[in-house]
């Protein structure tokens, strides 16, 4: 199966008051010796898919460029990237090839050097388009700022647009809020994703949130009840301008659904290069190449048993990621791994697959992965169902728009139905366990 790649360009004009990426404002020294560690990074792809324990594949079908804002690189910079990818990698030709942007940083060479590599996607971080709002976050643009990015874009021939949007920014109204709804519509990008404000101690605001400051208006933000009024209401408009609602975050018309990101919910490979950046790959049919790390997780959840005898039967996936500090990542620090055993993949299809509207088909889960393991559920999605929830058609199980409202809490109740498995699951086949998103 082919791959998608994401790469990590963790550099901003400014540092958004809601941001709790790992990005920020860097000097060009800085820039310098990141690109020079990720340009190794890349070439030495195949070596850290072996010593990490998954199967190495040279075909892309995806590729994503995000941050931060990629845009605001130099153009040998970005050329760079791109000319390094492709010397490690087998694009292909149908490929979807994403690069993320704020909105003011396309310049005409930006633009040639988009096109001349085939980027056929671009994602906007709009955030709002009532240009007080954008301001009071240190958004640097406006609306029509904005608007010419699009007109720029289509030009130069790149008309598969998605404009990020977040609900619950300071000084939002459900006016303002529908008013900047109906710009994202308005505009013809056929792409749309909508976020709910985090409050976190991650994000400058969400720490002066948290400790009832009033620091970057965080006594405008609108309380959590009309934040989620907000979402529900976009989900609303959304829909009936014809952007379906694919995922808990996302809307697009048909066909217009980011590929590289559905790699991700559908459990599909990937490697992810750069600051806190993470990888999923399927384990390597090789025991050896992984039983270096094998054994003391292995023998954590199954009670000391044979590790390989262990591992051979039961390892998925191998996930793992980069240091997510500029330092540590400079510095050459590998990457951290966690083996996915049976168990766990069998929970990440749980709360991947039901962030996606379709849902996923619990019967396809039992050829999978056995009916004894699924069973174990049943009881909790039966009450998650009757409490209006969850919705089941047959097999398939699916949030409604409440559930995707309180989808945290479902997830952490499903997870915990599998851990309460443990017991009864190990004495049968030895299945171990591991999460990492």
């Amino acid at each position: 199966m082919a791959l998608g790649v994401y790469i990590s360009v963790p550099f901003c004009r400014s540092k958004c008051s809601y941001c709790n990426f790992s990005s920020d404002v860097f000097s060009q020294r800085v820039v310098g010796r990141y690109l020079d560690r990720l340009v190794a990074e890349v070439e030495s792809a195949a070596r850290t898919a072996e010593s990490m324990g998954g199967e190495f594949e040279r075909d892309l079908d995806t590729l994503y460029l995000g941050g931060g804002s990629p845009t605001i690189l130099d153009s040998h910079s970005l050329e760079r990237l791109f000319v390094t990818i492709r010397q490690n990698f087998r694009l292909l030709s149908h490929a979807e090839v994403t690069v993320e942007c704020a909105p003011g940083t396309l310049s005409s060479a930006t633009l040639a050097l988009l096109a001349r590599h085939h980027v056929n996607r671009v994602s906007l971080g709009v955030q709002s388009f009532i240009d007080p709002e954008a301001a009071a976050v240190g958004r640097l643009h406006n609306r029509t700022t904005v608007a010419g990015d699009l007109a720029q874009l289509r030009a130069a021939g790149i008309t598969n647009t998605n404009l990020d949007l977040i609900a619950g920014l300071p000084h939002q109204t459900e006016e303002s809020w529908d008013l900047s709804v109906q710009r994202a519509i308005d505009s013809g990008a056929p792409h749309v994703s909508v976020y709910m404000l985090e409050i976190d101690d991650e994000s400058r605001l969400g720490r002066e949130l948290l400790a009832g400051g009033r620091r970057y208006h965080a006594h405008f933000v609108p309380d959590e009840e009309l934040i989620a009024d907000l979402y529900l209401a976009a989900c609303e408009k959304l829909s009936r301008a014809g952007l379906v609602h694919y995922e808990i975050s996302n809307f697009a018309r048909p066909g217009f659904e980011s590929r590289h990101n559905l790699k991700y919910w559908k459990r599909e490979p990937y490697l992810g290069f750069g600051l806190d950046a993470h990888s999923m790959l399927r384990a390597s049919a090789d025991p050896y190449s992984w039983l270096s790390g094998v054994a003391d997780q292995a023998a954590s959840h199954v009670g000391g048993g044979r590790p390989c005898a262990v591992a051979c039967a039961d390892l998925d996936a191998v996930r793992f990621s980069t240091p997510d500090s500029l330092e540590p990542y400079l510095s050459g620090s590998g990457p951290s791994r966690t083996l996915v055993f049976r168990r766990g993949a069998l929970e990440e299809e749980f709360f991947l697959g039901l962030r996606l509207t379709r849902g996923i088909d619990i019967s396809r889960l039992a050829l999978l992965y056995g009916a004894d393991q699924v069973e174990a559920f049943l009881p909790t999605i039966g009450e998650f169902t009757a409490g209006g929830l969850m919705l089941r058609d047959r097999d398939v199980i699916r949030l409604t728009s409440r559930g995707r409202l309180l989808s945290n809490e479902i997830f952490a109740r499903l997870l915990s139905v599998s851990e309460s498995q443990v017991s009864i699951f190990e004495h049968r086949s030895n299945w171990g366990g591991a999460r990492e998103l």
